[in-house]
């Protein structure tokens, strides 16, 4: 069974705008949740969908995998399906998670 990981990840929160950049003892949030992320074995992939280039920009630096997504999207769960329709029909997923970007420490 192979097992596709994606972190939704927007900038434009009307709560708390740029919330996944978040320094949290010393990394963006997204960098916390994205190393916790990692360590689950069974992940074949994991990727953070975003629209926002600053985001990417950050998830880059530390050489993680990002995929733009588009701005119309309404959920995280659209933001998933984005990116799984943007993979090669031959990788064939079974399985995708979303995964929660403001839980860093889970």
């Amino acid at each position: 069974m192979k097992i596709l990981g994606v972190i939704p990840a927007r900038y434009g929160s009307s709560r708390f705008p740029g919330k996944p950049l978040a320094n949290i003892l010393g990394k963006p949030m997204i960098q916390r949740v994205y190393e916790q992320a990692r360590k689950c074995l069974l992940l074949d992939e994991l990727v953070v969908a975003t629209d926002d280039e600053r985001i990417a920009g950050c998830i880059r630096s530390f050489n993680g995998n990002v995929m733009m997504t588009p701005a119309t999207l309404n959920s995280g769960t659209e933001r998933c399906h984005a990116v799984l329709m943007n993979y090669p029909v031959d990788i064939g997923f079974d399985v995708v998670i979303n995964i929660q970007g403001d839980e860093p420490f889970c």
